[in-house]
């Protein structure tokens, strides 16, 4: 099992301690000393760097190192295992529903996992009195979790604007009662946003995504109205007049998604980041490997390539002091998740669930309409504890390749979705997603590092 991580970006080098998540940066002396097993014996790397630096030099680096794994901070051991066999023991809580309001939407995305808000099923769109119920529901299997995120989702959710209302108003008067704290979410695709539905959002939307692929060429080759006309012009002012209205006290994002279409993704996130926005993601398309847009083995040098020139590009803003976020470079390196998040990710399955128009409730969102994971509803409220209990128990410690991986308290194992669709099993990762996300890892690293210097 590696006990360390080191990598170069641009002209830097760095060195990740696993187990505690201690960065350093480094110089090219260390960088060569330090290897993943840890044999740090003087005289066979005297030997083998002898032509390259001074034997005095590379004593003195090597005094450094012992004195950093004396304190711990390199080449420390892993603590975590026992904490992740105990934690599927006690009693799982709900604390998120990805409420499916719409199984319909207004768009054709041509990349779109939910076929056009289907999700293998018919087109539906939810009561608000099965809203209602799921408010009940999440409420009553949250235990003693105070607070609870539901995040209204489709399709598209503004298809039901009044049902939105309906449910957010009852659930603001039942959190009183129950002494809990609703965070309402919600992802639209814009192209029914107004100014009554902007204010609506704005008041009670603790975030909100916007969808948008970038560039307009770029966003109006893949998310097409029915009649096959591109949404751009549409949608950017009122994404304009979003994000002014949230400032910066309110959460929201512009989120997109790249295809093999545009593996030069990096002018997307560019493109974004010059009309204005302050928090911008650009994701991975997650496709079948014989889909045209689906991204390959072959496609990632380009793609790593991309990310380092954002990487280079927010690195210049920063020090502009005009800088933005973009999701996936977002890291902590003075703290960060818990450790209980580090090695169960997202908790689909167990403490966070999908529930239908229908009220079926799945693990999540990409696994709405797959019959095999279907938990349970919510009206008979009993939940099949078999599949929760698979899905608790996919944590890192779980899965062989994750768990000899230096990357396992960054993405805690993966999509469980992605694993399955592509492995059959949510216990092997989906290769080339880590192959990218430890790029991307890689990437967030080293711009926390050098801006916090």
């Amino acid at each position: 099992m590696s006990l360390i991580h080191k990598f170069i970006q641009n002209d830097d080098f760095f060195v990740i301690d696993i187990n505690t998540g201690s960065v350093h940066l480094i110089d090219e002396l260390v960088y060569d000393l330090l290897n993943e097993d840890g044999n740090l014996e003087k005289e066979l790397l005297v030997e083998q760097y002898s032509g390259k630096y001074e034997k005095e030099d590379i004593l003195e680096a090597l005094d450094e190192i012992n004195c950093l794994i004396e304190e711990g901070v390199l080449y420390s051991k892993d603590l975590y295992e026992d904490i992740a066999i105990n934690s599927t023991k006690g009693k799982s809580y709900i604390k998120a529903l990805c409420l499916n309001i719409a199984h319909d939407c207004n768009l054709k995305c041509k990349y779109c996992f939910a076929e056009e808000g289907e999700y293998k099923g018919k087109r539906q769109l939810m009561s608000a009195e099965v809203g209602k119920k799921a408010i009940d529901f999440v409420i009553k299997h949250s235990g003693p979790r105070k607070n609870i995120e539901i995040d209204f989702f489709g399709g598209e959710p503004l298809l039901v604007f009044d049902t939105i209302k309906e449910i957010v108003e009852y659930g603001r008067s039942e959190e009183k009662k129950y002494g809990k704290n609703i965070r309402f979410t919600m992802t639209t695709n814009g192209t029914l946003l107004n100014d009554e539905i902007m204010e609506y959002i704005d008041k009670n939307m603790g975030n909100i995504v916007l969808s948008i692929d970038g560039r307009k060429e770029v966003n109006d080759s893949v998310r097409l109205r029915a009649d096959g006309s591109g949404i751009y012009e549409n949608i950017v002012p009122k994404y304009k007049k979003m994000a002014e209205m949230r400032g910066e006290s309110k959460q929201y994002y512009v989120r997109g998604t790249f295809t093999r279409n545009n593996t030069d993704f990096y002018e997307d996130v560019k493109h974004m980041a010059e009309l204005g926005f302050k928090e911008i993601s650009i994701e991975p398309v997650v496709l079948p490997e014989g889909d045209e847009l689906s991204l390959r083995e072959e496609d990632l040098p380009v793609i790593f390539q991309q990310y380092d020139k954002l990487y280079q590009y927010m690195l210049e803003r920063h020090k502009e002091g005009n800088e933005f976020k973009f999701y996936h470079f977002n890291i902590n390196l003075q703290g960060g998740p818990c450790v209980y998040k580090r090695i169960a990710g997202c908790g689909a399955g167990h403490e966070y669930v999908a529930i239908t128009p229908e009220g079926d409730v799945y693990p999540c969102h990409q696994f709405v309409g797959n019959l095999d994971f279907k938990l349970g509803d919510i009206f008979e409220d009993k939940l099949d504890e078999g599949i929760s209990m698979n899905f608790k128990e996919a944590h890192i410690y779980n899965k062989p390749k994750c768990k000899d991986c230096w990357a396992r308290f960054y993405c805690s194992g993966g999509c469980q979705a992605n694993n399955f669709n592509f492995n059959n099993d949510i216990h092997v990762p989906y290769e080339l997603g880590c192959k990218m996300q430890k790029k991307r890892i890689e990437c967030a690293i080293a711009l926390k590092a050098n801006t916090m210097v």
